[in-house]
Protein backbone atom coordinates (compact mmCIF):
# COMPACT_ATOMS: atom_id res chain seq x y z
CA UNK A 1 0.00 0.00 0.00
CA UNK A 2 2.83 2.42 0.82
CA UNK A 3 4.37 2.00 -2.64
CA UNK A 4 1.12 2.10 -4.61
CA UNK A 5 0.12 5.82 -4.88
CA UNK A 6 2.43 6.72 -7.81
CA UNK A 7 1.08 3.91 -9.98
CA UNK A 8 -2.53 4.48 -8.86
CA UNK A 9 -2.42 8.21 -9.67
CA UNK A 10 -0.83 7.56 -13.06
CA UNK A 11 -3.44 4.90 -13.91
CA UNK A 12 -6.29 7.24 -12.93
CA UNK A 13 -4.83 10.08 -14.99
CA UNK A 14 -4.36 7.95 -18.10
CA UNK A 15 -7.83 6.44 -17.64
CA UNK A 16 -9.43 9.90 -17.72
CA UNK A 17 -7.46 10.94 -20.81
CA UNK A 18 -8.21 7.73 -22.72
CA UNK A 19 -11.89 7.71 -21.76
CA UNK A 20 -12.09 11.10 -23.50
CA UNK A 21 -10.44 9.62 -26.61
CA UNK A 22 -6.79 10.75 -26.25
CA UNK A 23 -3.81 8.42 -25.77
CA UNK A 24 -1.02 10.02 -23.74
CA UNK A 25 1.96 7.82 -24.54
CA UNK A 26 4.44 10.12 -22.77
CA UNK A 27 3.87 8.49 -19.37
CA UNK A 28 7.22 6.77 -18.93
CA UNK A 29 9.24 9.93 -19.46
CA UNK A 30 6.63 12.13 -17.79
CA UNK A 31 6.82 10.16 -14.53
CA UNK A 32 10.59 10.68 -14.48
CA UNK A 33 10.37 14.38 -15.31
CA UNK A 34 7.68 15.15 -12.73
CA UNK A 35 9.52 13.14 -10.07
CA UNK A 36 12.61 15.26 -10.66
CA UNK A 37 10.66 18.54 -10.78
CA UNK A 38 8.80 17.70 -7.56
CA UNK A 39 11.98 16.95 -5.65
CA UNK A 40 13.83 19.99 -7.01
CA UNK A 41 10.93 22.36 -6.25
CA UNK A 42 10.33 20.91 -2.77
CA UNK A 43 14.04 21.14 -1.95
CA UNK A 44 14.36 24.71 -3.27
CA UNK A 45 11.31 25.95 -1.37
CA UNK A 46 11.48 23.52 1.60
CA UNK A 47 7.75 23.04 1.00
CA UNK A 48 6.23 19.73 -0.06
CA UNK A 49 3.14 21.43 -1.48
CA UNK A 50 5.34 23.41 -3.89
CA UNK A 51 6.85 20.15 -5.10
CA UNK A 52 3.47 18.56 -5.73
CA UNK A 53 2.12 21.71 -7.40
CA UNK A 54 5.16 21.99 -9.69
CA UNK A 55 4.93 18.34 -10.72
CA UNK A 56 1.22 18.60 -11.48
CA UNK A 57 1.80 21.77 -13.50
CA UNK A 58 4.51 20.05 -15.58
CA UNK A 59 2.23 17.03 -16.07
CA UNK A 60 -0.59 19.28 -17.26
CA UNK A 61 1.82 21.13 -19.58
CA UNK A 62 2.95 17.90 -21.24
CA UNK A 63 -0.70 16.87 -21.50
CA UNK A 64 -1.35 20.20 -23.24
CA UNK A 65 1.42 19.45 -25.75
CA UNK A 66 -0.15 16.03 -26.43
CA UNK A 67 -3.57 17.64 -26.90
CA UNK A 68 -2.30 20.37 -29.23
CA UNK A 69 -0.34 17.88 -31.32
CA UNK A 70 -3.18 15.39 -31.63
CA UNK A 71 -6.34 17.51 -31.51
CA UNK A 72 -5.30 20.77 -33.12
CA UNK A 73 -2.39 19.82 -35.38
CA UNK A 74 -3.94 16.41 -36.18
CA UNK A 75 -0.69 14.51 -35.63
CA UNK A 76 -0.66 10.81 -34.78
CA UNK A 77 -1.21 10.47 -31.03
CA UNK A 78 1.07 7.47 -30.59
CA UNK A 79 3.94 9.09 -32.49
CA UNK A 80 3.62 12.39 -30.60
CA UNK A 81 3.48 10.62 -27.24
CA UNK A 82 6.47 8.41 -28.00
CA UNK A 83 8.61 11.42 -28.95
CA UNK A 84 7.53 13.19 -25.76
CA UNK A 85 8.41 10.26 -23.51
CA UNK A 86 11.97 10.28 -24.87
CA UNK A 87 12.18 14.06 -24.53
CA UNK A 88 10.87 14.06 -20.95
CA UNK A 89 13.23 11.28 -19.91
CA UNK A 90 16.28 13.12 -21.22
CA UNK A 91 15.13 16.44 -19.74
CA UNK A 92 14.69 14.77 -16.35
CA UNK A 93 18.28 13.52 -16.23
CA UNK A 94 19.89 16.63 -17.75
CA UNK A 95 17.97 19.22 -15.69
CA UNK A 96 18.04 17.04 -12.56
CA UNK A 97 21.82 16.62 -12.47
CA UNK A 98 22.36 19.53 -9.97
CA UNK A 99 20.02 17.95 -7.38
CA UNK A 100 21.08 14.32 -7.84
CA UNK A 101 21.98 12.44 -4.64
CA UNK A 102 21.12 15.43 -2.42
CA UNK A 103 18.90 15.26 0.68
CA UNK A 104 15.49 16.86 0.62
CA UNK A 105 12.03 16.88 2.22
CA UNK A 106 9.74 13.89 2.16
CA UNK A 107 6.15 13.08 3.09
CA UNK A 108 5.78 12.15 6.73
CA UNK A 109 4.06 9.03 8.03
CA UNK A 110 0.52 9.80 9.28
CA UNK A 111 -1.29 6.90 11.00
CA UNK A 112 -4.97 7.51 11.74
CA UNK A 113 -5.41 7.03 15.52
CA UNK A 114 -9.02 5.84 15.45
CA UNK A 115 -8.49 3.17 12.80
CA UNK A 116 -4.88 1.95 12.84
CA UNK A 117 -5.55 -0.56 15.65
CA UNK A 118 -8.26 -2.40 13.72
CA UNK A 119 -7.32 -6.03 13.12
CA UNK A 120 -5.80 -6.73 9.68
CA UNK A 121 -7.16 -3.63 7.91
CA UNK A 122 -5.83 -1.13 10.44
CA UNK A 123 -2.09 -1.54 9.78
CA UNK A 124 -2.63 -2.02 6.03
CA UNK A 125 -4.97 0.87 5.26
CA UNK A 126 -4.76 3.34 8.14
CA UNK A 127 -1.10 3.32 9.15
CA UNK A 128 0.24 4.97 6.00
CA UNK A 129 1.20 8.40 4.68
CA UNK A 130 -1.39 10.91 3.38
CA UNK A 131 -0.73 9.98 -0.26
CA UNK A 132 -2.07 6.47 0.33
CA UNK A 133 -5.30 7.86 1.74
CA UNK A 134 -5.52 10.38 -1.12
CA UNK A 135 -5.01 7.65 -3.75
CA UNK A 136 -7.85 5.57 -2.25
CA UNK A 137 -10.14 8.60 -2.15
CA UNK A 138 -9.16 9.60 -5.70
CA UNK A 139 -9.98 6.11 -7.00
CA UNK A 140 -13.45 6.19 -5.42
CA UNK A 141 -14.03 9.76 -6.64
CA UNK A 142 -12.97 8.94 -10.21
CA UNK A 143 -15.31 5.94 -10.33
CA UNK A 144 -18.23 7.97 -8.96
CA UNK A 145 -17.50 10.84 -11.34
CA UNK A 146 -17.41 8.60 -14.41
CA UNK A 147 -20.36 6.39 -13.49
CA UNK A 148 -22.75 8.65 -11.60
CA UNK A 149 -22.45 12.24 -12.82
CA UNK A 150 -23.48 14.14 -15.93
CA UNK A 151 -19.94 15.51 -16.58
CA UNK A 152 -18.75 11.90 -16.38
CA UNK A 153 -21.34 10.95 -18.99
CA UNK A 154 -20.09 13.80 -21.19
CA UNK A 155 -16.54 12.50 -20.78
CA UNK A 156 -17.56 8.98 -21.76
CA UNK A 157 -19.54 10.31 -24.70
CA UNK A 158 -16.50 12.18 -26.03
CA UNK A 159 -14.53 8.93 -26.08
CA UNK A 160 -17.29 6.58 -27.23
CA UNK A 161 -19.53 8.53 -29.61
CA UNK A 162 -18.01 11.96 -30.27
CA UNK A 163 -20.30 12.66 -33.26
CA UNK A 164 -23.39 12.02 -31.13
CA UNK A 165 -21.97 14.17 -28.32
CA UNK A 166 -21.32 16.96 -30.81
CA UNK A 167 -24.90 16.71 -32.04
CA UNK A 168 -26.08 17.24 -28.46
CA UNK A 169 -24.14 20.51 -28.28
CA UNK A 170 -21.03 19.21 -26.48
CA UNK A 171 -17.71 20.74 -27.53
CA UNK A 172 -15.85 17.44 -27.91
CA UNK A 173 -12.42 18.95 -28.58
CA UNK A 174 -12.69 21.15 -25.50
CA UNK A 175 -13.67 18.15 -23.39
CA UNK A 176 -10.70 16.17 -24.68
CA UNK A 177 -8.36 19.08 -23.97
CA UNK A 178 -9.69 19.35 -20.42
CA UNK A 179 -9.25 15.69 -19.52
CA UNK A 180 -5.89 15.34 -21.24
CA UNK A 181 -4.63 18.19 -19.05
CA UNK A 182 -6.29 16.74 -15.94
CA UNK A 183 -4.87 13.30 -16.71
CA UNK A 184 -1.40 14.77 -17.15
CA UNK A 185 -1.70 16.56 -13.81
CA UNK A 186 -2.62 13.28 -12.09
CA UNK A 187 0.37 11.57 -13.71
CA UNK A 188 2.48 14.45 -12.38
CA UNK A 189 1.08 13.81 -8.91
CA UNK A 190 2.16 10.20 -9.33
CA UNK A 191 5.68 11.27 -10.28
CA UNK A 192 5.85 13.54 -7.23
CA UNK A 193 4.73 10.67 -5.03
CA UNK A 194 7.77 8.68 -6.21
CA UNK A 195 10.41 11.26 -5.30
CA UNK A 196 8.75 12.71 -2.19
CA UNK A 197 7.35 9.57 -0.56
CA UNK A 198 8.08 6.15 -2.05
CA UNK A 199 11.72 6.73 -3.02
CA UNK A 200 12.70 10.14 -1.60
CA UNK A 201 15.37 12.00 -3.53
CA UNK A 202 16.65 12.03 -7.08
CA UNK A 203 19.41 10.08 -8.79
CA UNK A 204 20.45 8.65 -12.13
CA UNK A 205 19.19 6.07 -12.88
CA UNK A 206 16.18 6.71 -10.68
CA UNK A 207 14.55 3.29 -10.67
CA UNK A 208 11.09 3.94 -12.11
CA UNK A 209 12.05 3.50 -15.75
CA UNK A 210 9.50 1.31 -17.47
CA UNK A 211 6.70 2.07 -15.00
CA UNK A 212 4.92 4.33 -17.49
CA UNK A 213 4.62 1.51 -20.02
CA UNK A 214 3.21 -0.75 -17.32
CA UNK A 215 0.68 1.96 -16.44
CA UNK A 216 -0.54 1.91 -20.05
CA UNK A 217 -0.92 -1.87 -19.80
CA UNK A 218 -2.76 -1.57 -16.47
CA UNK A 219 -5.27 0.86 -18.01
CA UNK A 220 -6.08 -1.81 -20.61
CA UNK A 221 -6.11 -4.54 -17.96
CA UNK A 222 -8.51 -2.37 -15.95
CA UNK A 223 -10.88 -1.98 -18.92
CA UNK A 224 -10.62 1.81 -18.59
CA UNK A 225 -12.40 1.60 -15.23
CA UNK A 226 -10.90 3.38 -12.16
CA UNK A 227 -11.68 0.59 -9.68
CA UNK A 228 -10.36 -2.22 -11.84
CA UNK A 229 -7.40 -0.08 -12.89
CA UNK A 230 -6.50 0.58 -9.24
CA UNK A 231 -6.71 -3.17 -8.61
CA UNK A 232 -4.25 -3.70 -11.46
CA UNK A 233 -1.94 -1.07 -9.95
CA UNK A 234 -2.00 -2.83 -6.57
CA UNK A 235 -1.29 -6.14 -8.33
CA UNK A 236 1.76 -4.71 -10.10
CA UNK A 237 3.18 -3.15 -6.92
CA UNK A 238 2.51 -6.42 -5.06
CA UNK A 239 4.51 -8.29 -7.71
CA UNK A 240 7.35 -5.79 -7.33
CA UNK A 241 7.34 -6.28 -3.55
CA UNK A 242 7.24 -10.07 -3.87
CA UNK A 243 10.19 -9.89 -6.27
CA UNK A 244 12.22 -8.09 -3.61
CA UNK A 245 11.26 -10.65 -0.96
CA UNK A 246 12.03 -13.61 -3.24
CA UNK A 247 15.44 -12.19 -4.08
CA UNK A 248 16.44 -12.29 -0.41
CA UNK A 249 15.00 -15.79 0.02
CA UNK A 250 16.72 -17.23 -3.07
CA UNK A 251 20.24 -15.78 -3.12
CA UNK A 252 21.47 -18.35 -5.68
CA UNK A 253 19.09 -17.09 -8.37
CA UNK A 254 20.70 -14.35 -10.55
CA UNK A 255 19.79 -10.91 -9.24
CA UNK A 256 18.64 -9.78 -12.70
CA UNK A 257 15.68 -12.19 -12.64
CA UNK A 258 13.57 -10.77 -9.82
CA UNK A 259 13.47 -7.04 -10.76
CA UNK A 260 12.13 -8.00 -14.20
CA UNK A 261 9.64 -10.57 -12.88
CA UNK A 262 6.62 -8.20 -12.49
CA UNK A 263 6.82 -7.09 -16.13
CA UNK A 264 6.28 -10.46 -17.88
CA UNK A 265 3.62 -11.34 -15.30
CA UNK A 266 1.72 -8.15 -16.10
CA UNK A 267 2.08 -8.92 -19.83
CA UNK A 268 0.62 -12.36 -19.11
CA UNK A 269 -2.30 -10.76 -17.25
CA UNK A 270 -2.84 -8.42 -20.21
CA UNK A 271 -2.82 -11.41 -22.55
CA UNK A 272 -5.54 -13.08 -20.48
CA UNK A 273 -7.62 -9.91 -20.76
CA UNK A 274 -7.38 -9.71 -24.54
CA UNK A 275 -7.42 -13.41 -25.45
CA UNK A 276 -11.14 -13.77 -24.71
CA UNK A 277 -11.98 -11.50 -27.65
CA UNK A 278 -10.17 -13.67 -30.19
CA UNK A 279 -12.12 -15.81 -32.67
CA UNK A 280 -10.13 -19.01 -32.05
CA UNK A 281 -10.97 -18.89 -28.35
CA UNK A 282 -14.66 -18.50 -29.15
CA UNK A 283 -14.48 -21.52 -31.50
CA UNK A 284 -12.76 -23.58 -28.80
CA UNK A 285 -15.39 -22.64 -26.25
CA UNK A 286 -18.17 -23.95 -28.48
CA UNK A 287 -16.58 -27.42 -28.34
CA UNK A 288 -16.66 -27.58 -24.52
CA UNK A 289 -19.51 -29.19 -22.53
CA UNK A 290 -22.27 -26.75 -21.66
CA UNK A 291 -21.53 -26.61 -17.92
CA UNK A 292 -17.80 -26.07 -18.37
CA UNK A 293 -18.40 -23.56 -21.15
CA UNK A 294 -20.62 -21.38 -18.96
CA UNK A 295 -17.98 -21.18 -16.24
CA UNK A 296 -15.15 -20.37 -18.66
CA UNK A 297 -17.26 -17.78 -20.49
CA UNK A 298 -18.14 -16.13 -17.18
CA UNK A 299 -14.45 -15.82 -16.27
CA UNK A 300 -13.47 -14.53 -19.71
CA UNK A 301 -16.24 -11.94 -19.70
CA UNK A 302 -15.12 -10.72 -16.29
CA UNK A 303 -11.59 -10.28 -17.65
CA UNK A 304 -12.41 -8.86 -21.07
CA UNK A 305 -11.51 -5.28 -21.92
CA UNK A 306 -13.20 -3.08 -24.51
CA UNK A 307 -11.52 0.26 -25.34
CA UNK A 308 -13.48 3.47 -25.92
CA UNK A 309 -14.77 3.31 -29.48
CA UNK A 310 -13.15 6.61 -30.53
CA UNK A 311 -9.86 6.16 -28.67
CA UNK A 312 -7.09 7.72 -30.75
CA UNK A 313 -9.54 8.68 -33.53
CA UNK A 314 -9.63 12.42 -34.35
CA UNK A 315 -13.06 14.01 -34.65
CA UNK A 316 -13.71 15.09 -38.22
CA UNK A 317 -16.39 17.76 -37.94
CA UNK A 318 -18.33 18.46 -41.12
Amino acid sequence: MAASPPVVFAVLGETLAERSGVINLSLDGLLLLTAMVAFAAARATTTLLAGFAAAMAVGALVGLVVAVASLTLRQHQVAAGFVLTLLCQNLAYVLGAPVAHLPGPQVAHLPLPLFRNWPVLGPVLFSQDPLVYLSIAATAAAWWYLAKTRPGLVLRGAGERPAAALARGIHVTRVRYLYTLAGGALVGLGGAAFSLAVKPGWSRPYGIEGTGWIVLAIVIFGNWDPLRGAAGAYLFVLLQTLATVLQSLMPRVPTQVFPTLPFPLMILALLLVTVGNSEWVQRGLRRLPAGTRRGVVRVLRALQASPPAALGVPLEQE
